[in-house]
């Protein structure tokens, strides 16, 4: 299904400087087109963005409530977020409750996102490991499932480990694409990622938001993951980050996760509708403008939540000395 891709402008004065071509879809859980730009069937990565499919075998096997896990665990399990130290404090929170150590993370030593988090670690002579990382609530569920289900925790990242089949099998359930070895590569923390359909992604978004799957454990994993990130959206990313941002601004209305290379999912659980899209040159500037405008397009918002949304959906741009130099904006 090839249709002509959404086009993200980038302004500078009132000139168009830049565009972005974004691939989206919208579906509902039947599987019916909602809204179409681009090439729908290309496959992508999903990256990060298929974070909260990734973290089901942590509730449905008992682990999370073995370890007594909170809603903010749950949502840093399915974040990509900024090593602050509200991140830090709750992945080693998670590691503690689970009784792993923090040296068995195989995400790899990442510094925090924002400088004064950079500075605060210089300050304080601490050097940055795989605690820090951004995936490292998705790491320490991985761990906390290997442990309660007597896994090795050792190599848990790695293509072929129990931890990773067992992800691959319920990816392959809730997307209904293939997840093997013809299909995959290796993501920036180290775990296997596959190529799938656009389209099949924002179907299993939309079951994720309404909690829609043929066994009551998963339905009811879903929600739970789905509610904990809306409850917690700070933990699945942080400050100055679209991902929380746009849950803020629409509380209890939509879920919201970025990917690497430009990628998105949501899903609107009151409409019944998931989205994927794929900026094609892997800009994050475009999908975040792009998915702020589908979004408030598609939500009735009220004033309180437009008014929030308008920062998001016409993000101006400022040089180094403060001054307003542009905006980006959804063309089509």
């Amino acid at each position: 299904m090839n249709n002509p891709a959404a086009i993200v402008e980038v302004l500078r004065g009132n000139a168009v400087e830049s565009r972005h071509e974004v691939d989206i879809i919208v579906a509902d859980v039947e599987g019916s087109i909602h809204t179409v730009f681009g090439d729908v069937d290309r496959g992508v990565f999903p990256r990060s963005s298929i974070k909260s499919l990734q973290a089901l075998p942590l509730i449905e096997s008992g682990a999370a409530d073995a370890y007594g896990f909170e809603d903010r665990h749950l949502a840093l399990a399915c974040a990509s977020h900024n090593g602050q130290p509200l991140h830090v404090d709750a992945a080693e929170t998670m590691l503690d409750r689970a009784g792993v150590a923090a040296t068995c993370l195989e995400c790899g030593a990442q510094l925090p996102k924002h400088p004064e988090d950079q500075a605060e670690l210089a300050r304080t002579g601490t050097i940055a490991t795989a605690i820090h990382n951004n995936c490292s609530g998705k790491h320490a569920g991985f761990l906390a499932f290997a442990k309660h289900a007597g896994l090795e925790k050792r190599g848990y990242a790695g293509f072929g480990h129990p931890v990773q089949k067992e992800i691959a099998g319920v990816l392959e359930a809730v997307t209904g694409a293939r997840h093997g070895p013809d299909n995959y590569g290796i993501d920036g923390c180290s775990i296997p990622t596959y190529e799938i359909g656009l389209s099949k992604l924002a179907i299993a978004y939309a079951k994720f938001g309404v909690g829609a799957d043929k066994s009551t454990l998963r339905s009811k994993s879903m929600l739970r993951l789905r509610d904990a990130c809306m409850r917690h959206p700070e933990m699945v990313a942080g400050d100055r980050r679209v991902c929380t941002q746009l849950m803020q601004a629409l509380p209890g209305r939509a879920f919201v996760k970025v990917g690497a290379e430009g990628v998105y999912t949501a899903s609107l659980p009151e409409k019944g509708l998931g989205i994927a899209m794929k900026a094609r040159d892997g800009s994050f500037r475009a999908v975040e403008v792009a998915v702020s405008t589908l979004m408030a397009n598609l939500i009735t918002l009220s004033e309180q939540e437009a008014a929030a949304m308008q920062a998001l959906v016409r993000p101006v741009l400022y040089n180094w000395n403060g001054l307003e130099v542009g905006q980006l904006r959804m063309a089509q």
